[in-house]
């Protein structure tokens, strides 16, 4: 298992779209979260705060760039998987490591390792800097909950990460995944979300349950959910993966 982990993160490093997926997943987040923080005490201090929402919370603000970077680590995850079956390399990774369920754990493992470790540096990064550009309307992150809300982000980004990556493997395609992905977290589940009698069901659909995983009350149930679906889309990937030719 070892050398399979080691030959995963050799792949991860040296291809370049993988890279520059968890690049952007930090730059996306940090730039956006710095623009909200400083549209919003722009509006403060204008005498616009009619443009700000009545229901504006200065925690959760902090992880509006997350919302829009975690795109770049959707699409990372995705790559993570369909890049081999794209260039034909799966049948090299198949030969050489005729266990495939063995493969593609240590994909995922190496994959939602580096998530992780991005995902900790922009929660941790892009808080901050947007609570900086908010100034007085802001809060600390030594406020009641704000860790708890930071490591919810953190695992939240990681897990999407993993969910990405076993749609992949089911449908083994790039364009398909992100296809269906993009859509699910952009547009059906926040329009769901606010229709009546549907958004008891629609806080139970990956995105919906994440964004909860960030606030300041107990994240648990929610990321019970989240974990729920990331272990079906991971479980069904890899019942695929085992029985289906490469």
């Amino acid at each position: 298992m070892t050398a399979v982990l080691l030959s995963e993160w050799t792949k991860l490093r040296t291809i370049r779209s993988t890279v520059w997926t968890l690049a952007l997943t930090f730059l996306i987040s940090v730039g956006l979260a710095a623009a909200s923080g400083f549209s919003v005490r722009n509006a403060y201090e204008s005498g616009n705060a009619a443009m700000v929402r009545p229901d504006f919370d200065p925690v959760y603000s902090g992880f509006v760039g997350l919302l829009y970077g975690q795109l770049a680590l959707i699409a990372f995850g995705a790559l993570l998987v369909t890049s081999e079956y794209g260039t034909g390399t799966m049948r090299a990774t198949l030969a050489a490591v005729p266990q495939r369920g063995r493969a593609y754990a240590g994909k995922l493992l190496v994959g939602c390792a580096a998530a992780l470790v991005v995902a900790v540096a922009t929660a941790l990064v892009s808080w901050p800097v947007n609570q900086a550009g908010l100034g007085p309307y802001g809060t600390s992150m030594a406020a009641p909950g704000v860790p708890r809300a930071l490591a919810g982000a953190a695992v939240y980004l990681t897990l999407i990460c993993a969910f990405s990556a076993g749609v992949a493997a089911i449908l083994r395609s790039s364009a398909l995944t992100l296809g269906i992905l993009i859509p699910l977290f952009f547009i059906v589940g926040p329009i769901l979300s606010r229709i009546p009698g549907v958004s008891a069901v629609a806080r139970y659909l990956p995105d919906q349950a994440g964004q909860r995983m960030m606030d300041t009350t107990n994240p648990l149930p929610d990321a019970l959910v989240l974990t729920a679906w990331t272990a079906a889309a991971a479980g069904a990937g890899y019942a695929l993966v085992r029985h289906r030719d490469a």
